[in-house]
């Protein structure tokens, strides 16, 4: 698929930084478009940034609008949104649940999203229950191909520092032997790599909908 205008939204986090790396060594791409709720530094190139409300219907959905593929890779933490469960729903749910059907409705045909793991609209877990809800309503919303991603632990440099993250990615590369079998989905992945795979997803050809866990993230980049 020739991709001229790749957007992504939740350019700021780790994957998001690391895919915007990706998209601007790829000269086969005309123009990469951030879509932000806050202003960021002035791009050079190829870029081009759309400052956004998310609330604001109308300037998301034109925000969207022109794009061959877009990328969303926004998520927030407990921490960040002071426990307020709306608000982290309104992060995690609703902006990409909106970008997804926006991608509808403008003639975007490719919609790659990062989810977790274990998401389940039946889980006890508030997070996994959340991006469970998330990946059911981006599935309804009709778009031609969806992919869906759901690494475990992400390893990486993080533009914010989260608090016992480090020692917890170093534990996950240290244990990653042991996971085997049915396991192996839950091996920590660089978000280098998870940002490679989502650019090899969207120069695929295929229709429909795809989940790509450990094993079909590390095949993407292959």
């Amino acid at each position: 698929m020739q991709i001229k205008t790749a957007t992504i939204i939740g350019s700021s986090g780790m994957t998001g930084s690391y895919l915007l790396n990706v998209l601007s060594q790829d000269k086969s791409i005309e123009t990469i478009r951030l879509i932000v709720r806050h202003p960021v530094p002035k791009r050079a190139g190829n870029v081009e940034v759309k400052l956004v409300n998310f609330e604001d219907a109308q300037a998301f959905k034109n925000a969207v609008a022109g794009s061959d593929v877009v990328f969303c890779a926004i998520g927030t933490t407990q921490k960040n949104v002071k426990g307020d469960k709306d608000l982290y729903r309104k992060i995690d749910y609703d902006i990409p649940v909106n970008a997804a059907q926006y991608c509808k409705e403008t003639g975007c045909e490719k919609f790659i999203v990062v989810s977790a793991v274990g998401a389940s609209n039946k889980s006890s877990n508030f997070y996994l229950r959340l991006k469970g809800e998330m990946e059911d309503a981006v599935k309804a919303s009709g778009v031609q191909s969806i992919h869906i991603m759901q690494p475990s632990m992400l390893l990486g440099h993080r533009n914010e520092k989260r608090t016992g993250e480090a020692f917890f990615q170093r534990l996950i590369k240290g244990l990653s032997f042991l996971l085997i079998g049915g396991l192996k989905k839950y091996t920590g992945i660089p978000a280098k790599q998870l940002a490679l795979a989502m650019v090899a997803a969207a120069k695929e050809n295929s229709t429909g909908i795809f989940t790509h866990q450990y094993k079909e993230i590390i095949q993407l980049v292959k």
